[in-house]
């Protein structure tokens, strides 16, 4: 019996955080903005697409991104603000399907193989919720549609800012053999160096690699490799359900080298765990820090408070404070990750069609 073939659309705001101070401030369109750190000191949380154009990026010490960019305008985060704004496109999210699957405040899954409206294509759908988001909230955003996730979230890279781009069933593997490694995502630096030691420069190289060839040298993510050089992922978009723990982690296309790196991007997850909890008010007692160096050593370290942990800030802080045991980082970091567990109360959620990506 074959599987039916899935319709899935990745949603990814465009420079979410910057396009809101933006979006709020119309004095700041069209220069190069960094939300965070300050002119002295500090870490990038965020840049616009002006400032990205100088090499400015998240995640990088203020004093470097001025040196790339001497206009570069900073702004202090105002995380209640993205996080209204991400509860608002969640809402448009749930008018079209009910599976959709957050990975941080601005970037989420959804699978509409059946959509609530009826609209016969995917690529209809991503349109119309495009559509709606800017008219909703004046941002724009990037969807990638496909019929599975992976290449969902490659999809949605190829027409950024405010485009969509369909990768079908036919398209895919030859999409995947053309696509540099260093494109797949989950692909990091450090494991992009170690497959061009091995030879392995694009989708097609990591094809021809037998499996046993690739868990002996990247283990259990030599079978994901394996898959999606296939152009094949199994994953399910997974909406929210009742469950023990909401985590965020974070691969990172260039490896974090100093405490205030580590510490900016502690800082952002924590946010995004924090923005679940608060939509389902959810409350746990455990904080859990995931930390996997560039050799791929993984780290965690976990602290419960006696009471639950009610705020974001204490969620930062307890997740900062795990980091410190392990500052400055003995190694580059490839991955972060910040969970809350120890649910008082877990939190609870609200014919196959042939497929279809025209349109």
């Amino acid at each position: 019996m074959s599987v039916p073939v899935r319709k899935i659309i990745h949603v990814d705001m465009d420079a979410f955080y910057a396009s809101v101070e933006q979006r709020d401030d119309p004095s700041l369109r069209g220069l190069p903005v960094a939300v965070g750190g300050s002119r002295a000191r500090g870490v990038v949380a965020a840049a616009s697409y002006e400032a990205r154009a100088f090499g400015v990026r998240s995640a990088m010490p203020s004093v470097r991104a001025l040196r790339l960019c001497p206009d570069l305008v900073f702004v202090k985060p105002r995380f209640e603000v993205y996080r209204a704004v991400s509860r608002q496109i969640r809402a448009i999210f749930e008018a079209y399907t009910p599976l959709v699957e957050p990975l941080s405040l601005d970037e989420a899954y959804l699978d509409v193989t059946e959509n609530l409206k009826g609209i016969p294509t995917a690529v209809q759908v991503a349109r119309e919720i495009r559509a709606r988001i800017l008219e909703e909230t004046g941002l724009t955003a990037s969807a990638g549609i496909s019929y599975n996730k992976f290449l969902a979230k490659l999809a949605s890279d190829q027409r950024k800012p405010n485009g969509q781009f369909v990768i079908t069933p036919e398209m895919g593997p030859g999409f995947v053999e053309a696509l540099p490694v260093a494109r797949f995502h989950g692909v990091g630096p450090a494991t992009a160096a170690k497959m061009e030691r091995l030879g392995i420069l694009t989708g097609a190289d990591l094809r021809v690699r037998p499996l046993e060839d690739l868990v002996r040298h990247f283990g259990k993510a030599g079978r994901h490799f394996h898959a999606i050089a296939r152009a094949e992922d199994a994953r399910r978009v997974q909406p929210d359900r009742p469950r023990k723990s909401s985590g965020s982690e974070r691969t990172y296309a260039e490896d974090l080298t100093t405490p205030a790196e580590v510490e900016a991007a502690i800082a952002a997850l924590a946010a995004d765990v924090w923005a679940w909890c608060e939509r389902t008010g959810s409350r746990g007692r455990t904080v859990t820090l995931k930390l996997r160096y560039a050799d791929f050593r993984t780290l965690t370290r976990s602290r419960s408070a006696p009471g639950l942990v009610e705020s974001g800030a204490a969620l930062q802080a307890t997740a900062l404070a795990l980091a410190a045991a392990l500052m400055p980082p003995e190694k580059p970091v490839r991955l972060l990750g910040v969970t809350l567990s120890g649910f008082e109360a877990e939190a609870s959620a609200d014919g196959q069609p042939s497929l279809d990506f025209g349109g």
